[in-house]
């Protein structure tokens, strides 16, 4: 139901607020609300169950005391969601890196939480010169406020409808996770030879089966067989099982060679490629247009590379060199050999491989993996041709994924933009969300 406009409106005096409508007040939030930081907890209080501990990012764990009642706004002051604001559901340890904010006369808390939500106090933290926020940056603005009954009506109208939206976001973030599951799925699948590829000669059209169609298939002439692994021997291999029988096994180190050159990234015009350039698990490069470089010595890749993220390989950061630059020395750079750099980049991007390696780390708060043991893992090398039609399916399938996932993200975006439109309109009066009979009587 499309929400109608309030019948009068006067001016605010504010310009960011414009017009609001009869009855409400503004005012400033320096009078009316007390702003304090929460307190310092030691890691050793922390345990397995208790009160929760909220810091500037949100939730931290538990720990055994609390210093925050319910219902009580609080508004992060530090790190990468600084400014993000929740309201308490229950007794709560807000630590030195939250703000907890007191009213100083009587206000629907649902609805001021929604106040101070639009304010975005993210962007003041920004400009700030040390990011961060101050006790000022939240109390210093003018806010528009409608009489006690009718906050109320507009928090539970937006408890609701923000209800409704998150519930549309939480199922096309599933609709994500199954399409991210099935693109590892399919990956896995075909670079450990446990799907066969067969095309249409009609159509052209070019689709995995699995071995026990591959007879009916190798006789019908319909079909050009691509890749066939019907036929399986034992790998000797205990991650990798059953292979198909025509593929040779080979260490990586064999299979490709670490390179190690160096070059100063001062003095060089190259792009530089960090971890946190790369997507894990599509091995994207984030950012592409941006100009990134190194300030020490870094490695030195060209096109036809590998790059694999030897730090925390369990976020699975691979990527496949379009062109020559540096990189991080955290990104191992290999130079394929007998297989050719998307066959590799995919075997490498294999979730059976990634556990591998990630099981293998040292160090507990930066956990590496090392080349002595990378470069004797084991990699499936199918025939040229073979190799070729499964890079190619491969690139046009994930292609076809990723796709769908940035549809469905663009459609989250919309969602979330509208909820923060439908949460600014309400609590700043430009629609009316209930009739005056559906308010409770103060």
């Amino acid at each position: 139901m499309k929400r109608q406009p309030y019948p009068k409106y006067k001016p605010s005096g504010v310009e960011w607020l414009g017009e609001i409508p009869e009855g409400w007040k503004v005012l400033s939030l320096r009078r009316y609300l007390r702003v304090s930081s929460g307190d310092m907890i030691s890691i050793d209080n922390f345990q397995e169950e208790g009160y929760p501990v909220f810091g500037g990012n949100g939730f931290r764990g538990y720990t055994d005391r609390w210093n925050t009642e319910t219902n009580t706004i609080i508004i992060g002051r530090y790190g990468a969601l600084c400014g993000n604001v929740r309201l308490t559901e229950e007794q709560i340890w807000a630590t030195e890196h939250a703000f907890r904010v007191i009213p100083l006369t009587t206000f629907d808390a649902k609805f001021l939480a929604s106040v101070i939500k639009i304010l975005d106090l993210n962007k003041l933290s920004a400009r700030a010169a040390q990011p961060g926020l101050n006790s000022e940056m939240v109390r210093n603005h003018m806010v528009c406020i409608p009489p006690l009954a009718e906050q109320r009506a507009i928090a539970s109208y937006l408890d609701g409808e923000t209800e409704r939206i998150d519930a549309l976001i939480e199922k096309k973030e599933r609709q994500i996770a199954s399409l991210q599951e099935k693109r590892s799925a399919l990956i896995s699948s075909l670079v450990t030879g446990q799907l066969s590829l067969v095309r249409n000669r009609e159509t052209g059209r070019v689709r995995t089966i699995r071995d026990e169609e591959m007879r009916s298939m190798a006789e019908d002439p319909r079909f050009e067989i691509l890749v066939d692994c019907s036929v399986k021997k034992n790998s000797a291999v205990e991650w990798l099982g059953q292979i198909p029988e025509h593929w040779k096994v080979k260490r990586l180190k064999y299979s490709a060679d670490l390179i190690n050159y160096k070059l100063d990234g001062k003095e060089s015009d190259l792009p530089y490629t960090g971890l946190e350039h790369i997507e894990p698990w599509t091995g994207k490069h984030i950012a592409e247009n941006e100009d990134f470089s190194s300030e020490s010595l870094a490695s030195h890749f060209r096109r036809g590379d590998v790059l694999f993220g030897k730090l925390r390989p369990y976020l699975a950061k691979v990527h496949a060199a379009a062109t020559e630059g540096l990189c991080s020395s955290e990104l191992l750079v290999l130079r394929p050999k007998e297989v050719i750099q998307n066959f590799l980049f995919n075997y490498m991007l294999n979730s059976d491989f990634i556990t591998v390696v990630d099981s293998s780390t040292y160090g507990a708060k930066m956990p590496r993996a090392s080349w002595d043991f990378i470069g004797n893992l084991s990699v499936l090398i199918p025939p040229l041709a073979e190799q070729h039609a499964i890079a190619s399916y491969l690139d046009a399938e994930t292609s076809r994924l990723d796709g769908l996932v940035e549809k469905i993200e663009a459609s989250m975006e919309l969602l979330r933009e509208y909820r923060s439109a439908l949460i600014s309109a309400a609590v700043t009066g430009r629609i009316r969300v209930c009739e005056e009979e559906s308010m409770e009587v103060e």
